[in-house]
C-alpha cells in the first residue's frame, strides 16, 4: 500500500513499505514548503518552486533533479525521461525530466513541468503507467487540453491532477491569475472523478480497476 499526499502546487509524498519518495518539493508560493523524511527526492527541473529539497529529504538522503536515465535507490524503481519546460525545445524555461517510478508494486509517473505534447517514443518509454500524476492548469505547463489527450495515450488506471489554480488562501496571485482551475480539465477528460475531503489517499495494486478514476484532492 502507498499513501499519496499532495503537499500543494506540483509536490507529492509517497509513502510506501520501501520507500518515501517525495517529487518536486517547492518554496515561494505563499504557502507551508512541505516537510517530509524522504530517502528519495525527485526534482524535474532547477527552478525554485520546484526544487526545495531540504525540508523533505532525509539525513542521508538522495537528490535526483533534471535526471534522465534508469537507477534504483533504496530498492525504488527510478526512470527520468527527458522533455521540456516550454513547447520550443527548452529556450523559454529549459528541460524537464518526466520521473516513473515503481514502488510497492504500483507504477507512478509525475510529469513535472512538462511544457509541450508527447511524442510516441515518450509514450513508449514511459510505459505502463497505474497513477499519473499531471499539470493541468496551463500557463508554463500544458493545460487542459493537452493534458487530457495525454492522459488518453498513457492509459493510467488513475489520474491526479496538479499544478493549477486552487484557490489555495495565501498561494500566490501568479498562481491563481495565470492557471486554470481543475474544473476546467474536468471538463475535457473521460473517467469517474472521486472529489476527497482532504490531500492525501491510500492505495493498493489490487485497488486499480480497468475503470479509470480521476482524483481530486483539496489543500487543507
Amino acid at each position: 500500500m502507498v499513501e499519496v499526499i499532495w503537499h500543494g502546487h506540483a509536490c507529492f509524498e509517497l509513502r510506501g513499505k520501501e520507500a518515501i519518495v517525495v517529487f518536486d518539493p517547492f518554496e515561494g508560493l505563499g504557502i507551508p514548503e512541505p516537510e517530509a523524511n524522504a530517502e528519495l527526492v525527485l526534482c524535474s527541473h532547477s527552478h525554485r518552486d520546484h526544487n526545495n529539497s531540504s525540508p523533505v529529504l532525509k539525513e542521508g538522503g538522495t537528490v535526483l533533479e533534471g535526471f534522465v536515465g534508469s537507477r534504483e535507490v533504496t530498492g525504488v524503481s527510478v526512470k527520468g525521461i527527458g522533455t521540456f519546460h516550454d513547447d520550443v525545445g527548452g529556450k523559454k524555461r529549459g528541460n524537464n525530466s518526466i520521473y516513473v517510478v515503481q514502488l510497492d508494486d504500483i507504477k507512478f509517473c509525475h510529469l513535472g513541468d512538462l511544457g509541450h505534447d508527447l511524442k510516441s517514443e515518450h509514450i513508449v518509454e514511459i510505459g505502463e503507467v497505474d497513477v499519473l500524476l499531471t499539470p493541468v492548469g496551463g500557463g508554463p505547463t500544458i493545460g487542459p487540453d493537452l493534458a487530457s489527450s495525454i492522459g488518453e495515450r498513457l492509459e493510467p488506471r488513475v489520474i491526479v491532477p496538479m499544478h493549477y489554480n486552487a484557490g489555495i488562501p495565501g498561494q500566490s496571485e501568479w498562481m491563481n491569475s495565470r492557471l486554470h482551475k481543475v474544473d476546467d480539465f474536468l471538463a475535457r477528460c473521460e473517467g469517474n472523478v472521486e472529489r476527497l475531503d482532504g490531500r492525501s489517499f491510500k492505495i493498493t495494486k489490487g485497488d486499480l480497476s480497468k475503470d479509470r478514476k480521476i482524483i481530486v484532492l483539496t489543500f487543507a
